[in-house]
């Protein structure tokens, strides 16, 4: 079982990963961006970087030009209010596709023309590009394709520098991409943001494969050129300063001297606006000053072909990771470790993107989701079946051996391999006159009456922790020391022939009298040494006692035989008992003592009897 989920794991794993490399886009996409913004909340802001300062056209800026949207004559007296304070560039979102008079359109291109600037121009794309390097890694062909270009009219277009404004957002609508570059019909074009971090940084970017290189800063980039965009935290995280401020008079020059000035509509109701992981509504001129700040500090979020070549691998390694530490034997330790490595891949996912690196998390969970769970039910149905099937062998074993035996032996297979000498009482149980009632009665009832017997005997040893190692006919033969020794082993032994000595009786007295006037019952019991072993084949064994111990206990038989009596204990089993604390229902007033000789012993025997 666990190689098959080994090979789904590879097969699986490689499938996504290929996914992952090639940038395709996927249901798993939703997933990465909503664990991105987790990382981005869970990180915490971050202080922009200096040089980008964002000039907003607010409701102030507004509302003392006395409109609702800013006119040309606006603009270009921003423009010259700026670029006499001397700005390292002037980014200016907004796109003037429309001329708004002759005269109008000529200030503002005068105005642009005296200070570096960009403004933006808007790509118009047929079908639905894929975001963010969703497709094949294939470098420049993978840059976005407009159909159409939305051009500034030709004298903004001539007065300064353009750059394609649009964003690449998720399906939620935030931003995650900033296309660095666009092919259209006339020619490669650089992104709003690259031009203007271009002019920030004074140097013409230089493309190479998978990377931008500006004023020999390297830009690591997505598939396609794609950047993506770092936030830094909720809007006004970069310094703003608003329009009206400046057309006063009233900013302080070396707040914007030297700075990128990005110039956006911010006023409710006339900007364009995004969602990002820290604000549900974002103005644009914050998106691209992010993006901007990230190509000039250098500290965006890289995720290169290196990175997703890395998703791709723990798509597969960590699904096989995962499986073969949960086929460990021990069920619960292997889900412990295997959950530990998921959770340290969690944690290294996100130091990474502390150290500015997007790894994915979506990937590599949707292989391990399915193929854990799938392996975890897999292996609990097995193990319940083979648990079931285990539990009705054991039950039957448990049938042709005493359950505390069985239990340890399966704990320890070994078990007494090798003989092992030690203390143990011998208790032998004969039911006499059974031939008799086996002729008289038939093998059918006899053999009822001898299982009643067995079952009343067997219970009752059970009870106080001894073993029936042997049932012979009519006999029972147990031990009490089996299968650790124990201090109370023969005081329980004690406990248990006054039990058998009451129950038995009682069992005869309530038999037919054709049984009960033939049956009787006769119990010797001993403690000394003896060797317990395993006696049979390599194949066919049981447990058994042998020695001069249990031989007294089988001759104390023949003595209750000949003292008609029904229980004969020895002495040297009273002593062992009184090592520990006695049995309540021991009364040994009932008992007599007396000495015996034993046949086959030379040394006579100290024994008390019962009737």
């Amino acid at each position: 079982m666990t190689g098959g989920f080994l090979a789904a794991a590879l097969v699986f794993g490689a499938g996504l990963g290929a996914q992952e490399i090639n940038g395709l886009a996927s249901p798993l996409d939703r997933i990465e961006n909503l664990t991105l913004d987790w990382r981005f909340l869970l990180a915490g802001a971050r202080p922009a970087p200096p040089g980008v300062v964002i000039v907003a056209i607010d409701d102030e800026a507004l509302r003392e030009a006395g409109g609702d949207a800013p006119t040309r004559e606006m603009m270009a007296r921003i423009v010259r209010a700026l670029a006499a304070i001397r700005p390292q560039s002037i980014a200016i979102d907004v796109a003037f596709l429309n001329s708004r008079g002759a005269q109008a359109d000529a200030d503002l291109a005068d105005a642009l023309k005296a200070t570096p600037a960009v403004v933006a121009a808007i790509g118009v794309f047929d079908a639905v590009e894929p975001s963010g390097g969703e497709a094949e890694p294939n470098d420049l062909a993978l840059a976005p394709k407009p159909s159409t270009v939305l051009w500034p009219i030709d004298a903004i277009r001539d007065a300064a520098q353009v750059g394609l404004a649009n964003v690449s957002t998720d399906a939620s609508g935030v931003p995650r991409y900033i296309p660095m570059i666009y092919q259209t019909p006339d020619g490669v074009v650089p992104s709003f943001a690259l031009a203007a971090a271009s002019q920030g940084l004074q140097a013409e970017p230089v493309l190479g494969p998978g990377r931008i290189e500006i004023a020999g800063r390297v830009r690591d980039m997505d598939l396609g050129y794609h950047m993506p965009l770092r936030f830094y935290g909720p809007a006004g995280s970069f310094k703003r300063i608003s329009a009206a401020q400046v057309l006063r008079g009233g900013v302080d020059p070396e707040a914007l001297r030297g700075q990128v000035v990005v110039v956006g509509v911010t006023a409710a109701g006339a900007a364009d606006s995004f969602a990002t992981p820290f604000d549900r509504v974002a103005p644009g001129a914050e998106v691209f000053a992010t993006a901007i700040g990230n190509l000039m500090s250098g500290d965006g979020l890289a995720r290169t072909l290196s990175t997703r070549r890395i998703d791709a691998s723990a798509a597969v390694a960590l699904p096989m990771v995962m499986i073969a530490l949960m086929a460990m034997r021990r069920a619960a330790i292997g889900l412990t470790i295997a959950s530990l490595v998921f959770v340290l891949w969690l944690a290294g996912v996100f130091l990474a993107f502390l150290d500015g690196y997007w790894l994915s998390i979506a990937a590599p969970f949707a292989s391990v989701l399915p193929l854990t769970i799938g392996f975890a039910a897999a292996r609990f149905i097995l193990e319940r079946r083979a648990g079931t099937r285990i539990a009705a062998e054991r039950s039957t074993l448990a049938r042709f051996q005493s359950p505390l035996l069985l239990d340890h032996i399966l704990r320890e297979p070994d078990f007494l391999e090798k003989p092992v000498r030690q203390d143990v009482a011998v208790m032998f149980l004969d039911l006499s006159g059974s031939t008799g009632v086996a002729e008289a009665l038939g093998p059918e009832w006899s053999r009822d009456l001898l299982g009643a017997m067995q079952t009343l005997v067997e219970r009752q040893v059970t009870a106080q922790k001894g073993i029936v190692i042997n049932y012979m006919g009519d006999g029972v033969l147990a031990v009490f020391g089996l299968p650790k020794p124990q201090r109370d082993d023969a005081a329980r032994a004690l406990t248990t022939v006054e039990s058998l000595y009451n129950s038995v009786a009682a069992w005869l007295a309530d038999l037919p009298p054709a049984a009960r006037d033939r049956l009787d019952f006769r119990i010797g019991l001993h403690f000394g040494p003896a060797i317990l072993s395993r006696l049979g084949s390599p194949t066919q064994q049981q447990i058994t006692a042998t020695g001069d111990t249990v031989n007294v206990a089988s001759r104390l038989l023949e003595v209750a035989k000949q003292q008609h009596c029904r229980v004969v204990v020895t002495e040297d089993l009273l002593e062992a008992a009184n090592a520990t604390p006695p049995a309540e229902s021991l009364n040994l007033e009932l008992f007599t003592p007396m000495t015996v000789s034993i046949r086959g012993r030379t040394s006579s025997l100290q024994i008390r009897i019962r009737s």
